[in-house]
């Protein structure tokens, strides 16, 4: 009998071990698990979503055959980005909708060569301004009758939709104005004869006449505005305002600004 009493103990603490390992492999389990998730988080917090109308040259294009997006704006956010210890995912976004995504947490960011205003800045934060601009005028080369701002009344004029371009020529009196999707479309309607103007932002216009080798243009030397770019998050956003303020203000010291904006426009900047 006793020996049976022995069996029977030795065989339930065998199955108490049993349960009890299985219960400790469980435990381990769930805190890998537990880990895993907390890793994934941790990287996906690495990761900002930028927003951008990528078709603003020389600010953000996608050349054919090219994978990534290019531009002065793409090489400064990576830069950026790098300087955070961050990843970047791009996001292609109708300049019209940048804003609303922003609102709406699809993106994080927006660099797209945005002029910071009094309207933006009840909708979003903006960061340090990152690049100086103004609005020039683009006629064709045989154009004689428009010689500054002042002589567009009468005449239509082509913008890109959404941008201060826009907001701006529509306080010309006389003037009408067709809005496009892209400056691309905009010097096509100049070049086919829809527009006898195209207004944008100086860089803009100076790219496509000298960087896409154009013909047949010519770029007027006055501006209508001067204005600046800044880089945009979330209205409460503070705190992200304040780390790419922080970057940037590092690019500027060691010289890395320099070398982008060379690249891109050529000269260092003034």
């Amino acid at each position: 009998m006793f020996q049976w009493k022995k069996l029977l103990t030795v065989g339930a603490l065998c199955i108490a071990s049993v349960m009890t390992l299985a219960g400790c492999g469980g435990q381990q389990a769930a805190t890998s698990s537990s880990s895993s998730s907390s890793s994934a988080s941790s990287s996906a917090a690495q990761t900002i979503k930028v927003g951008s109308a990528v078709d603003f040259a020389p600010f953000e294009f996608q050349d054919e055959g090219q994978a990534e997006y290019q531009g002065f704006d793409m090489d400064l956010i990576r830069a950026i980005a790098k300087e955070m210890g961050v990843e970047v995912e791009i996001q292609n976004i109708g300049f019209d909708g940048l804003i609303p995504a922003l609102q709406a947490k699809t993106v994080d960011v927006l660099i797209s060569g945005m002029t910071i205003n009094d309207e933006r800045k009840q909708n979003v934060t903006f960061s340090d301004p990152y690049y100086e601009s103004g609005l020039t005028m683009v006629v064709r080369e045989d154009e004689q009758n428009i010689k500054s701002f002042q002589d567009l009344k009468g005449h239509k004029v082509a913008v890109q939709i959404g941008t201060t371009s826009a907001k701006e020529v529509k306080k010309i009196e006389g003037v009408e104005v067709k809005e496009f999707n892209t400056p691309a479309d905009c010097f096509m309607e100049l070049k086919s004869g829809g527009a006898d103007a195209v207004i944008n932002d100086r860089p803009v216009n100076d790219y496509f006449i000298t960087k896409s080798g154009q013909t047949g243009v010519k770029e007027l030397e006055e501006k209508l505005t001067s204005e600046n770019y800044g880089i945009a998050v979330a209205k409460d956003n503070t705190e992200l305002a304040g780390k790419i303020n922080a970057a940037l203000k590092k690019l500027k010291e060691n010289g890395e600004y320099d070398k982008i904006y060379a690249k891109w426009f050529g000269g260092a900047k003034k």
